[in-house]
Formats: structure tokens, C-alpha cells, sequence
């Protein structure tokens, strides 16, 4: 990784450190880790899936609407390479999914499709639990090197770290109540999306970046100003370009 990309991975740490404080937007945590990876390790697209309170995979966040349908797809059908690396709590590094078609008939073809051609997946795991996995896609075959992959679960680490904020692993009640809320804030975002694409006739992928343009600049919560534009005392066009 060049010295800039050094840079941009500890300032991500930073950013990811400073969601370890009270009331922190779930939603905005993984979105914005998403992004980074995207980022930081060249990745085409990035997605993060979390286990509801029954230990079933729900999407909470998505860099495109592309990889959203993907991930939704292997969600749906119970196969793919993300589903695998949750239930075994290992990383799932796959080169080129062109070769990848008997361990996933159904799911493989689709990614591919969509115009994905390696997948590499990490879990978000603490101790003994997992609780999802960090999912980054590529449109060319490749393969991440060593300290890519060291550096991307430590970011997913870490991310699961600011899920528990500070809550113990054994706290059941507690770990179900931060996921409910993720869930609920997704939700409300992909309505505000919605509301806000239509409004102002332009794509989802626009939408979402506006909403969060509009809360990052404010230091407010991405699910927050979500409810406010679904409920109507925020108008998109108050969103800005």
C-alpha cells in the first residue's frame, strides 16, 4: 500500500474509533466503512450484511444499487460467498468467480451478470461471535495481497468493536437492540431514498449520496435526517447538489 493509502487507512481507524461513543449511527458506521474499502483497496463495489436477533443476514449498507441487488440475490437464493464466510467465521477470498461456478451454481452467474468478476469476504467477528461479514467486489479477476487482506479485517474488526459499543459480548439483549436498530435505520433510509429520487428525478445511487453529503456536513445522524425527509419536514431539495 503507497504511503497516501497508509495515510487514508489510519485516518479510517480514526474515523471508525470516533463512532465509539454514545447514540452513533450504526448505519452511517457501515456505510462509511464501506466506502473506504472501496477505496483503500481498490474494490469496484463494497456491501455489509449483519445478523439480525434469529442470526439471519440482513444488508445494512451498500455502495451502489448494483451491489445491493447482488447481495440481496444471495440473500434470497441462500448461497454465495458472503453467506459462506458467516457461517464459517473465515475469510472467503475468491480470484475470479469464473472459476467459482460449482460452489455457487446459482449465485456465481448472477455476480458475473452484473459485471463482478472476484469477490472477497471478511468476517465481522469478536472473539467467538460473528456477526456479519464485509463484502468487496471487483470487476476484474484479481487477487488481494497479504497486507490488504490483514488491513481490510482489521477494519471490519474493528467495526464490529463500535457495533458492541463497549457493550460485552455476552450482552444478548444489548447486541440485539443495536442490531434492531440498524435494521430500522436501513429501512428508513432506503425510503428517504426513494422519496428523495423521485422528488427531484434523479437515481438512488444520487439520492443516497446527497442524504449523506446533507448529515455529514451537519454532524448529524445519516438515519435521523432519513426519517425527517420521509416524514416531510425535510425537504430534498434542501439537500443540495
Amino acid at each position: 500500500m503507497a504511503v497516501m493509502g497508509s495515510e487514508r487507512l489510519a485516518q479510517t481507524f480514526v474515523d471508525l474509533a470516533d463512532t465509539l461513543v454514545d447514540e452513533f449511527d450504526v448505519v452511517d458506521l457501515y456505510a462509511l466503512l464501506a466506502d473506504r474499502c472501496v477505496e483503500l483497496f481498490d474494490a469496484s463495489q463494497a456491501g455489509l450484511l449483519l445478523a439480525d436477533d434469529a442470526g439471519t443476514l440482513r444488508l445494512v449498507a451498500a455502495t451502489n444499487e448494483a451491489i445491493e441487488l447482488v447481495e440481496l440475490y444471495q440473500l434470497q437464493n441462500d448461497e454465495g460467498p458472503c453467506l459462506d464466510c458467516f457461517r464459517s467465521g473465515q475469510q472467503v477470498l475468491i480470484a475470479d468467480l469464473e472459476r467459482a461456478g460449482t460452489a455457487w451454481p446459482r449465485f456465481a452467474p448472477v455476480a458475473r451478470q452484473a459485471g463482478f468478476r472476484s469477490v472477497n469476504a471478511f468476517p465481522l467477528r469478536l472473539r467467538d461471535r460473528i456477526l456479519g461479514a464485509l463484502n468487496l467486489f471487483d470487476a476484474e479477476p484479481r487477487r488481494l495481497d497479504q497486507a490488504d487482506v490483514v488491513a481490510a479485517q482489521a477494519l471490519a474488526d474493528i467495526a464490529t468493536i463500535g457495533l458492541l459499543q463497549y457493550r460485552t459480548i455476552t450482552d444478548a439483549h444489548a447486541l440485539a437492540r443495536h442490531l434492531s436498530a440498524a435494521l430500522e435505520s436501513r429501512i428508513a433510509i432506503e425510503q428517504a431514498k426513494g422519496v428523495i429520487a423521485e422528488r427531484l428525478n434523479v437515481g438512488m445511487d444520487e439520492a443516497f449520496e446527497r442524504l449523506r453529503r446533507y448529515a455529514r456536513s451537519r454532524r448529524r445522524r445519516l438515519s435521523e435526517v432519513a426519517e425527517e425527509v420521509v416524514a416531510g419536514t425535510l425537504s430534498p431539495a434542501a439537500l443540495g447538489k
